[in-house]
């Protein structure tokens, strides 16, 4: 297995995009991590630019929206699609709502599934306060229902939202770490999604935590 080491353009929207990608290469990133322009003629020069700069993207669905459930998995579907047309290595998808029922959030896998079989490409549902990857015990079920679900490793919103090291969810690590396609590298803590520093020692119990299991989910 390679490992790929990936750009968010999160933080650098600021920038044309143009000079993101440049920055990227100059910087050694194998590719970035992005969504995808709607617009048509951003859409040419997006894709123009990453086969310019040879980088490698995992494509990022969020824009999902819709007043009830059939009219959200139909606006699935529709970003999903916008989100192969760069021919990404992934999908990452912020996927459905925390207030979903359980059988809304599993229709919603169940759309991704169907998609993903469609198209040959793998969508990993990132663990996202706010969608149906929100908690772990959360997860859990949904991975108990779903057997085939893969996921975006973000932990960070599970420290978060547990207000915990995780230390009462050994064996759910352990199925979500077997499921994970993809990790988005942010150090968070137990009163929030990310710390202010990672060089500073007060703030070295947490690195080590995320740092360790990054290395068991690159193990496994």
């Amino acid at each position: 297995m390679k490992l790929l080491i990936l750009c968010t353009q999160w933080g650098s929207q600021h920038l044309p995009l143009e000079d993101f990608f440049m920055k990227v290469k100059e910087a050694g990133y194998d590719g970035v991590d992005t969504w995808m322009p709607e617009d048509l003629i951003e859409k040419k020069k997006f894709i123009s630019l990453l086969d310019e700069y040879q980088l490698t993207i995992v494509s990022h669905q969020h824009q999902a929206k819709g007043n009830n459930i059939v009219e959200y998995c139909k606006s699935l579907e529709y970003y999903l699609n916008l989100s192969t047309e760069c021919n990404p290595l992934l999908i990452n998808s912020h996927s459905g709502r925390d207030y979903f029922s359980l059988d809304e959030q599993l229709k919603v896998i169940d759309t991704v599934e169907e998609f993903s079989a469609k198209h040959n490409i793998v969508v990993a549902h990132e663990t996202h306060r706010g969608h149906i990857g929100y908690s772990p015990y959360n997860a859990m079920e949904l991975f108990k229902q779903r057997p085939a679900m893969k996921i975006t490793a973000d932990f960070s919103h599970w420290t978060c939202v547990t207000e915990s090291w995780l230390e009462n969810s050994g064996g759910i690590m352990e199925e979500a770490i077997k499921r994970t396609k993809h990790v988005h590298a942010r150090v968070g803590f137990t009163q929030g999604p990310q710390i202010p520093d990672p060089r500073l020692s007060s703030w070295q119990e947490p690195v080590s935590f995320f740092m360790e299991l990054w290395k068991r989910i690159i193990e496994y």
